[in-house]
Order: structure tokens, then sequence, then C-alpha cells
């Protein structure tokens, strides 16, 4: 698989230990754009909750609590994120829960490219295989999660910068309201984001959308509204 397939995959690194997330890290970042890396639990759903990423890599000693903890509480709001655990033992109670929670793989430590790489091409075929990437605004109308494009009436639909990163980030929470901080934190990274700037690349979004596709909340946020 060429480095071109995992485009646009957003993954999440869970780690405790200091030299192997940033080695794990360096490694991933040679195959994925978006590469994301927390220490601890509250870390990693501070960053699940803004970058919803595609795939998770998670060891099960963590601090405080463990990592198939954390998977349970992420699979009851989402089944479909691909899981990966890593542990430096094996135990059968691990493994059995494991199974239960419906996670790509459970690998022992230490980890080598032969061992993840497969695995990491497996999860990319089956996030790529899934529909469920495709945000329907009507039955000819739609936005492509992945390749991040947007098509109305069957043909492409050219948007900027912003505009891509904006209605990502609303189709990834389609049909619930999105507030104007989380706008903020991640279509304009942080920085300041006037009124003026956001209603103008909202205004140009709708001109290019289906009639009553985005709507505001005035003072709070946006929503996009998808069929299926």
């Amino acid at each position: 698989m060429s480095r071109n397939e995992f485009k646009n995959i957003k993954i999440l690194f869970v780690e405790d230990e200091d030299n192997i997330r940033i080695n794990a890290t360096s490694y991933l970042k040679r195959l994925f754009d978006e590469v994301y890396e927390a220490k601890d639990v509250n870390e990693a759903f501070e960053i699940i909750e803004v970058k919803k990423p595609h795939i998770i890599i998670t060891d099960i000693n963590l601090p405080k609590t463990n990592g198939l903890e954390m998977v349970k509480k992420i699979r009851q709001k989402n089944l479909d994120t691909k899981i990966i655990v890593l542990s430096a033992y094996t135990k059968t109670d691990y493994l059995l829960e494991a199974v239960e929670l419906g996670l790509e793989k459970y690998l022992v430590k230490p980890i080598r490219h032969e061992t993840i790489f497969p695995i990491l091409n497996q999860c990319v075929n089956k996030i790529r295989n899934n529909n469920k990437n495709l945000k329907y605004f009507s039955k000819d109308s739609y936005f492509n999660l992945l390749s991040k494009s947007l098509f109305v009436n069957n043909e492409q639909v050219k948007l900027t910068n912003k505009e891509t990163d904006f209605l990502t980030l609303l189709c990834e929470n389609n049909n619930n309201l999105v507030t104007y901080e989380t706008i903020q934190a991640v279509v304009w990274n942080e920085s300041f984001m006037s009124e003026d700037a956001i209603r103008s690349v909202a205004r140009k979004l709708r001109s290019k959308l289906p009639k009553n596709s985005l709507e505001n909340f005035s003072k709070v946020g946006y929503k996009i509204i998808t069929i299926f």
C-alpha cells in the first residue's frame, strides 16, 4: 500500500512511557499525515473528542485507567474506530475482554514494523471501504470524509482550505451542533476567529451546498444536516 492510501487517515497513539511514545509516533508519521499522541486517558479523550481519529493504538497499562477501560468508553459512542491494544504480556482474561470489545488486534510488545504494518494496512482498507465516510445531503450530493471532496449533483465542487476543514468538522459531527469554541479550536487551530471570519466561511460554504444543509444557531454554533 502506498503512502497515498494512508492520506487523510487520522491515528492516535496512547502510551505513558515517553521513549516508546516518541519512537512510535516518529514511525507513524512516516505513514500518516495526521498523527496524535497522548500519555494518559484524559489526554486521549480530549484528542478523540476534537480530532476523531480513525485508528487508535493504546497500551493497556496507563496511569489511573487501563487501556481496555478506555476502549469500553469509546465503544459506548463509536463502534467504527479501529483499535489496536498493546501489552507487555499476555493474559487470558485480557485477551477474552479484547475480543468482546471488537479490537483489530491485541499485540504483545515489543512491536516491529513487520508486525504492525499489515494490521495498519488492514485497518485503512476497512476504513476506506466503509460507506459511512460518505455524508449525503441529498441523493446526488455528498461529502467524502476521507478524500475531503464535496460533490453536488454528482459534480465535484471546489472548496477552500477553511471551507474543507469546516465541512469536515461538521460532517464528523453530522446532525449535531458544533460550537464556536470547537470550530475555533479545529478550523482556526486555536488562533483568533472573528465573527466576520466564520460568517464569511459559512456563507460561502452554504452557497456551495444543497439548500438547508447548513444551519446556524445564533451565538452558539453550526450544524450540518445529512440524510444518511
